[in-house]
């Protein structure tokens, strides 16, 4: 197949933002081709920036996060907070503790809270929920993001109705036989879909995603999830390079590829103009410049980390996380004059999803 095809496809993505499987295959192998980094690359790159423009301009949504425990139910083989990783310095953050980093947030200009932890069962629905009305008596004009894991139908409810607005859920891949072989068998992939399902029609803004170069992972698990997500239409889509944690199965694999990753981005971006698409800390962790990299290939979120400094190096999903100074004014202006040098815009303000 010819090169020139494949930018006949982008051009008309930028037209006609609809899934199609042949061509997103032909795009992807001309793409590998070029090992990711040749010129259908940057032309990718420059038409995902170009149907972001209408809707975000240069505005980047800051998000402030807050990884309040590390306790985990789960045995997920890629995560580093994994029940069986005795190695793990466990940690939960009080109530004083959460509304503290949303202060501090708060005062340095951030609007949205993303409270993520483990699926921790100490954190009954009745703590979550006095967690999020506490947050929401404090700060009427902000956001709360909850990232907690799989919950029953009820539990969502109750969070949404104590004031939670949006739920990050990663489908991790919307392949059943590719999802069984990252989880034990106590971990169901339909369920998980349930749960997406659920938190949409409840009314939350659903965040779906998946790591990039996970093991197992075939160039058609990629395109089943570009279809996945395509037709699923989640108001944010997470997603970053896989990085192996040395206390889990998977601790010898290879991490994913930054080049690629940037490539899923765009692609989710011509298939989803209006999407809130975050540049990862995984990102930022495996390239240099990786945030500034994202937000070139799409993405127009970052979540700078306002958890205490002492507990920071505890929530290790992966190796090597890199640590930000979200935590001071002088880390988030650091962010908003690193964007500025950039030709981008860090916005205070809520940054609702548009889909």
């Amino acid at each position: 197949m010819n090169k020139t095809k494949s930018y006949k496809i982008i051009d008309e993505l930028v037209v006609n933002p609809s899934f199609n499987e042949g061509d997103i295959q032909s795009i992807l192998e001309d793409l590998r081709n070029e090992n990711y980094t040749g010129p259908l690359s940057e032309y990718l790159f420059a038409a995902a920036r170009f149907v972001r423009e209408p809707h975000y301009g240069h505005k980047v949504f800051l998000r402030g996060l807050i990884e309040f425990t590390n306790y985990c139910k789960n045995d997920c083989y890629y995560c580093g907070i994994r029940r069986s990783n005795s190695k793990a310095t466990r940690y939960r953050l009080s109530l004083e503790d959460i509304l503290l980093c949303c202060k501090i947030g708060y005062n340095n200009g951030l609007r949205t809270f993303v409270l993520q932890g483990g699926e921790d069962m100490y954190f009954t629905t009745s703590r979550v929920v006095d967690i999020v009305s506490a947050i929401k008596k404090n700060y009427p004009d902000c956001a709360i993001t909850l990232s907690i894991g799989e919950k029953d139908l009820a539990d969502y409810k109750a969070y949404f109705k104590a004031g939670a607005d949006r739920f990050l859920l990663r489908h991790e891949t919307a392949d059943y036989s590719h999802y069984a072989k990252l989880h034990p068998a106590e971990m169901n992939f339909a369920h998980r879909m349930q749960c997406l399902q659920e938190l949409k029609d409840i009314g939350f803004q659903v965040g779906a995603g998946m790591m990039i170069g996970s093991p197992y992972q075939t160039m058609n698990n990629l395109i089943t999830d570009l279809k996945f997500l395509s037709n699923f239409k989640p108001h944010m889509i997470g997603m970053g390079p896989f990085i192996p944690h040395n206390q889990t199965p998977f601790k010898d694999r290879l991490a994913g590829s930054v080049p690629l990753t940037l490539v899923i981005l765009s692609l989710v971006r011509l298939l989803l103009p209006k999407v809130l698409l975050p540049a990862t800390t995984a990102l930022a962790t495996l390239s240099e410049n990786g945030t500034i990299k994202g937000l070139e290939a799409g993405a127009n979120v970052i979540m700078p980390n306002i958890s205490p400094i002492d507990i920071r190096n505890l929530y290790t999903l992966y190796n090597n996380k890199k640590i930000t100074g979200g935590e001071s004014l002088e880390g988030i202006n650091k962010l908003k004059d690193m964007l500025n040098a950039h030709g981008y815009q860090a916005v205070a303000t809520r940054g609702d999803s548009l889909i």
